[in-house]
């Protein structure tokens, strides 16, 4: 792969760039965009892949679209070859599907076992030096945003640590329309209804996050506001040596897009 900066000078220069994405590790960023991934590790380390791609039928779907969305977004932390060891994946695993086994649960207990897991699982996945490194893969993703990857790499630039794209946003959203779907929901109660709930609420809750992204409207901005203020708890100001790790990856990604 060409040297990472002029990677960067070359992006910088793009008419057109992709959409990125990404995820903090306690050991390195991965950033994704629709076709391609990269993790970038604090020993100075980089993994490549390539994302799954969703069937253009699936795109079409409202809320099918948004789960299948949602599961591609997961993917390098679920691949053999991605970003996580096999312990790993088998806890994020656990973490992710014990919430629907907690229709078995007394209703009582479900929101007291729902608050335990996801602050154990914010923990783990917020451990060590995650917290610096996920402000430094969102100041790499605005940089791409507003064509300043280059002054960023060297300093001269420190775009925002904070993202209105971020997946904090997505679960400060998630949780209050959970508790409207299942006040609205409209059939007799039954075993499964606690899982149907949560699908859907992760199907509106995705549909309802696109719709903020993509719209100009002022009036969506606000639903933004508690995941951004979720984030000065779930970031740190990054150092630049944390930043050019996010941009070694952002540099992966844009080189094989740019082609």
């Amino acid at each position: 792969m060409p040297d990472t900066r002029q990677i960067l000078e070359r992006a910088d220069a793009a008419g057109r760039l992709p959409q990125l994405g990404g995820m903090a590790r306690p050991n390195g960023i991965v950033i994704v965009s629709e076709r391609f991934w990269a993790f970038a590790g604090v020993d100075g380390s980089l993994r490549e892949g390539t994302m799954p791609a969703r069937p253009e039928a699936v795109r079409r779907i409202p809320l099918v679209r948004g789960l299948a969305r949602l599961a591609v977004s997961l993917s390098p932390m679920f691949r053999r070859t991605g970003v996580t060891r096999g312990r790993e994946r088998a806890l994020l695993a656990f973490a992710l599907l014990a919430p629907f086994a907690f229709i078995l649960l007394p209703a009582p207990l479900r929101v007291p076992a729902g608050i335990v897991l996801t602050g154990a699982l914010v923990l783990w996945l917020l451990r060590g030096r995650t917290l610096r490194l996920h402000g430094a893969e969102h100041r790499a993703i605005a940089a791409v945003e507003g064509r300043q990857l280059t002054a960023t790499w060297t300093g001269l630039a420190r775009p925002s640590r904070f993202s209105p794209r971020c997946g904090t946003n997505f679960a400060a959203l998630v949780l209050p329309v959970t508790a409207l779907a299942e006040r609205m929901w409209p059939l007799a109660p039954a075993l499964y209804t606690p899982l149907l709930v949560t699908v859907l609420s992760l199907a509106l809750t995705m549909e309802l996050w696109q719709a903020i992204q993509v719209s100009g409207r002022r009036l969506l901005r606000p639903l933004l506001l508690p995941g951004l203020g979720l984030q000065r708890l779930t970031t740190r100001e990054p150092s630049l040596d944390d930043t050019q790790i996010a941009l070694t990856a952002v540099a992966s990604v844009l080189d094989r897009e740019l082609g």
